[in-house]
């Protein structure tokens, strides 16, 4: 038998000449009909009569044309079957090494899309850790963002402890306002994006699994096949199956085959670029945020800075128009004992001229004369009481100066007070406080 490996081009050559239909020969037989013949009730079921020689020559013809024809007819069946079997051989060879041949082209196909498959994996794998990185980066980033609004609101709240007149909505609050309102919408944005970002990778891992369960069949697939292709007929593992040869309802199509292999293929890459255009988002957002709160802090520093130094000033103008008042209030101390001294020195001229006046009135019958004496004493006694109202009136004046720049001083103590106290709570509070702010890389998430 000639191997299975050997390809046959062409039908092979008739090893005897092409068989062909014999004619059939007609015999006439004698027949017993005379007066000695074994014709009659004899021949109805065995014979008793001797044959006759022509019969027996007849009979040997017979049985020599039988033979030859037998003989003709199985060198014929010989000669079709050597035939039939070197066609079945050639045929089986044929189709054998045309199904080889198929298995392999097979095994080329999935053994290209299972490494499409597996590059597309590994880019998933790589792109998902890459995207892993960048939520870690978020979590950072928002978990930093918790000092700079607790800074914030701490100065709030400090700020909140200023008296008055000092308790206004100056530009410092309004900064703070922005700075909380800033980092409230950035957490709110980090949040939403790191929820994008966990669904994204939520999808990464579904589509990578996917494509594994696609590349895990191809595998298995190809094992087989490749099994299959090392079959040959000096196997010593081969069976009959005779229900094999059939399709399974189940089964698909090389299109359907390979489109879902491309489907697949397709939605792990679009996912895949979705993943990178998200990654480049959260890179852009991380950027955008650390600057814009970098940018509000220095903001409120500076207007903190603007507003010690507003305070610092108005601080020396008060402490020198207290200085210039205290100097006034020992002024007018002086001026208010200078005319209570003033006032009691004009008590004496007055008590001397009303005794006077008082002891010249006991004068007798006409000596009580209204002479210029009289007169002169009368009007000192009224100068005297004009100059003392004067200076009476001058004196409840400088009083009430006094009281008036007592109470400037007071007040002006109490601002000083309250210009210290905005200045303790500016500077030694809050922007001390504003000392442990969050840098740049810790804000972008790289810390």
């Amino acid at each position: 038998m000639a191997q299975t490996d050997i390809l046959l081009t062409k039908e092979p050559a008739p090893q005897t000449v092409p068989a062909c239909q014999l004619p059939r020969k007609l015999y006439d037989v004698a027949r017993n009909t005379g007066a000695h013949t074994s014709s009659g009730l004899a021949t109805a079921g065995f014979r008793t009569a001797k044959y006759l020689v022509d019969e027996w020559f007849q009979n040997c013809y017979a049985r020599y044309h039988q033979a030859f024809a037998d003989l003709d007819q199985s060198e014929q069946q010989h000669h079709e079957s050597q035939q039939l079997a070197a066609e079945t051989e050639a045929l089986a060879q044929r189709t054998q090494q045309d199904s080889t041949k198929k298995v392999g082209e097979r095994l080329q196909d999935m053994h290209c899309w299972k490494s499409e498959l597996q590059r597309q994996v590994e880019e998933l794998v790589a792109e998902t850790d890459l995207l892993l990185a960048q939520k870690q980066r978020l979590e950072r980033t928002l978990d930093a963002t918790a000092v700079p609004f607790s800074i914030a609101t701490d100065n709030l709240q400090c700020r909140e402890r200023r008296q008055h007149p000092d308790l206004v909505r100056d530009c410092v609050e309004m900064e703070l306002l922005k700075e909380a309102d800033l980092i409230r919408n950035i957490q709110e944005l980090l949040k939403r994006t790191m929820m994008q970002a966990v669904n994204q990778i939520r999808m990464n891992h579904e589509h990578k699994e996917t494509c594994e369960m696609d590349w895990s069949d191809k595998v298995e697939a190809c094992n087989i096949d490749e099994a299959c292709c090392r079959y040959h007929n000096q196997s010593t593992d081969l069976q009959f199956y005779p229900h094999s040869a059939k399709f399974e309802e189940s089964a698909s199509t090389p299109e359907t085959w390979a489109k879902f292999t491309q489907e697949n293929l397709y939605r792990a890459e679009r996912e895949r670029l979705a993943s990178v255009n998200l990654r480049k988002l959260i890179d852009c957002i991380l950027q955008d945020t650390s600057e814009d709160l970098r940018l509000q802090c220095d903001a409120v520093n500076l207007a903190f800075g603007r507003r010690c130094e507003e305070l610092e000033d108005a601080r020396h103008k008060l402490e020198h128009h207290l200085r210039k008042t205290l100097r006034e209030i020992m002024d007018q101390e002086h001026n208010v004992a200078a005319l209570k001294q003033a006032i009691r020195d004009k008590e004496a001229p007055l008590k001397v001229a009303q005794t006077r006046l008082y002891q010249r009135s006991h004068r007798p019958n006409v000596e009580l004369c209204r002479d210029a004496v009289q007169f002169r004493l009368v009007s000192e006694v009224e100068e005297l009481n004009l100059s003392l109202a004067a200076l009476r009136e001058k004196l409840l004046e400088a009083e009430q100066s006094l009281r008036n720049l007592e109470d400037t001083r007071m007040s002006l103590e109490k601002d000083i007070a309250v210009k210290t106290n905005s200045l303790f709570i500016d500077r030694q509070k809050c922007m001390a406080h504003r000392t442990r702010y969050p840098t740049v890389l810790q804000l972008a998430g790289y810390q």
